[in-house]
């Protein structure tokens, strides 16, 4: 009878995903542990990320369970679809719980018809401030971004084979020119950082670690019919600049949007002029300065966007993780004295109004006290997921009747499209993770202090010469 139930549930809803629990073959969870691990994941996006984002872009799906038999022959059929680098995990076939959620490859706003062609573009922002924090230790920190130091790092390390001249700062600075360069150089090398899906399909991202498909033609050839549907463009490189600004266009100007008008919570936001606007790495900031100008202007991002309270959510990571290390360190040597105290203090749920109440203090002040040290710790973690988190912006196109005051609608040269724009990836970093991002924060900046920024500086190029081991530059203030 359940199994019915469930059944009618997920015809009645029509195009939905579902999402089960991965982990190491070795790492096996009982059904109550998988349930409960789900349950968390669907409160923490329910009480707090939808507090952050707003009731429109965040969809936090729900728990069912399906029949054994079901889970296991999906398993069979989608095992050889997944991609290499997920294989080292096992997908959940013996608890039969999954999370329901909405297919965000199509607008969620109102219902298409069947018929109706879907475009849509996944995008993995990454961090967009820099460290504003007194606590950051080397100074490169307060000028060139997170992202644009790793990407030297994964180059070095096989990850990818060449930098992306994508910078999320550019991205997230409201200013066109800035937005279309950084949308550009995703398109350029999208690594995991960009995908374009039409009706639920992969057409353009990464393939795998190694090989990112960078055919513009290709893609062209797949958007003309939803920007040019005339078919009035000729085809050849034209063709393909022109539909791929077409694209772009269209995807900075839904960034901008406002899809929702509910406020997002009590959070007080964290002002953002606290951090440079700019990052000294940008490959758009060297064009300028290469062109005899040196000051960027910074448009700012619409409050409303989703940019903008994706940004918000990062920058609670006020204290930088150096800041932030010894606040962990502090917690951590309580729950050695009082383990038992771990769950009241919520560290792993549950993830409810309570806890989203605790993420409010935004104060720096440490008044030496553990329950300062956890909330910093926890709105790092939130931090975090939300420097992690991707954004999908879902397209249809639509004729000019169709538009009504209540579907969101884009307009490019030749077309126009009705959209919607979600977030998700919202599942809450791990507390066990902070000392691997505190270790890997001093190797992506020590690499790039004697690989990168050593290159373009000769005396501390020289410095490094006269002291292979070094990783550590003091400058005299």
């Amino acid at each position: 009878m359940k199994d019915e139930q469930t059944h009618k549930k997920l015809r009645k809803k029509r195009c939905v995903v579902l999402r089960f629990l991965k982990s190491p073959p070795n790492q096996t969870k009982t059904s109550q542990e998988i349930l409960h691990h789900l349950q968390n994941i669907v409160d923490f996006g329910k009480h707090v990320m939808k507090q952050f984002f707003g009731e429109n872009y965040v969809h936090h799906g729900e728990i069912i369970q399906l029949p054994l038999d079901f889970v296991r022959q999906l398993c069979l059929k989608i095992q050889p679809e997944r991609p290499e680098c997920r294989c080292d995990k096992d997908m959940d076939t013996r608890s039969g719980f999954a999370m329901c959620l909405p297919n965000l490859t199509r607008p969620q706003s109102y219902r298409l018809a069947e018929h109706r062609p879907l475009l849509c573009i996944e995008i993995k922002p990454k961090c967009g401030f820099i460290p504003f924090s007194s606590h950051v230790s080397q100074e490169i920190k307060h000028k060139v971004c997170r992202y644009c130091m790793h990407q030297h790092l994964k180059v070095a390390n096989g990850k990818w084979k060449r930098p992306s001249k994508y910078c999320p700062l550019d991205l997230f600075s409201g200013n066109k020119q800035r937005m279309h360069f950084a949308l550009k150089s995703l398109l350029q090398e999208a690594q995991n950082n960009l995908k374009i899906f039409k009706n639920g399909e992969l057409i353009y991202g990464c393939k795998d670690d190694q090989d990112c498909v960078s055919d513009w033609n290709e893609l062209a050839r797949h958007l003309k019919p939803f920007f040019f549907p005339s078919n009035g463009l000729v085809s050849g490189p034209h063709c393909t600049r022109t539909i791929v600004k077409e694209l772009i266009q269209v995807i900075t100007m839904t960034l901008l949007s406002s899809t929702d008008t509910c406020r997002a919570g009590d959070m007080k936001t964290v002002p953002v002029s606290q951090g440079r606007s700019y990052c000294e790495a940008s490959a758009f900031n060297k064009e300028l300065v290469r062109n005899g100008k040196h000051k960027l202007e910074s448009s700012g991002l619409p409050r409303g966007c989703l940019l903008y309270k994706t940004l918000q959510a990062q920058m609670l990571d006020m204290l930088d993780i150096e800041g932030l290390y010894p606040l962990y360190s502090r917690v951590e040597q309580y729950l050695e004295e009082f383990p038992e105290e771990r769950s009241t203090l919520q560290i792993d749920g549950p993830y409810n109004e309570a806890f989203y109440e605790k993420l409010l203090d935004l104060s720096t002040e440490d008044d030496g006290t553990v329950a300062f040290a956890l909330t910093k710790v926890q709105q790092y973690r939130i931090a975090m997921t939300a420097k992690d988190c991707s954004i999908m912006i879902a397209l249809s196109p639509c004729l000019q009747d169709e538009c009504s005051e209540q579907r969101s609608v884009v307009l490019a040269s030749k077309s126009r499209f009705t959209f919607s724009v979600s977030v998700l990836d919202l599942d809450l970093k791990p507390y066990e993770s902070i000392p691997h991002q505190y270790k890997l924060d001093g190797e992506i900046v020590n690499y790039y202090l004697k690989n990168v920024q050593a290159k373009d500086d000769p005396v501390m190029s020289n410095l490094f010469k006269e002291n292979e081991d070094c990783t550590l530059v003091l400058h005299k203030v």
